[in-house]
């Protein structure tokens, strides 16, 4: 295997979860994630060699998965339909218990509801991202991305306690 693909194949598993959030929180179906991670796979590829490492791996993977999201989900012109039962697969590891498999499900249903730029403060700061980081990546001040943070979290609260779910 040639370095470069070597070197990609590394960074990409390193920072997987980031596509697999993306994906859940873009698409409902199980097989619609699937086929927006390889989508975003294959486009992380395809653009790796503009990758300048003037910014770290995460940050520029990310950009890249949003905007294939984005474009994938424009592009199949698909509208999500969020039900009412439980997806039939919601652990991405099998030590997950039945608890968290069901908080995940009412996070993940919530999360679908949201406006995309909720969705994306909503990932990076799952991605621990600072708040200027935040807004240094969504072109909006750190104080700005604080509050828009913040309103996005009590949306998600009321959103999920609408769907039953107590904390």
């Amino acid at each position: 295997m040639k370095n470069k693909e070597k070197e990609f194949l590394e960074l990409v598993e390193a920072h997987k979860g980031i596509i697999h959030k993306i994906s859940r929180m873009y698409m409902d179906a199980e097989d619609d994630q699937q086929d927006l991670t390889q989508e975003i796979i294959y486009q992380l590829w395809k653009s790796y060699d503009s990758f300048q490492h003037q910014s770290r791996f995460s940050t520029w993977m990310y950009r890249v998965a949003l905007n294939t999201a984005l474009v994938f989900f424009k592009k199949e012109r698909r509208k999500m339909v969020v039900t009412d039962t439980m997806p039939e697969h919601m652990a991405m590891e099998e030590n997950i218990t039945a608890t968290k498999e069901l908080q995940l499900a009412h996070f993940y249903r919530a999360v679908q509801k949201l406006e995309r730029l909720e969705k994306a403060l909503v990932f990076l700061h799952l991605e621990n991202y600072s708040h200027k980081e935040i807004g240094e990546n969504l072109g909006i001040s750190e104080g700005n991305a604080r509050i828009k943070l913040s309103r996005a979290k009590d949306k998600l609260k009321e959103l999920i306690k609408k769907q039953g779910y107590e904390f």
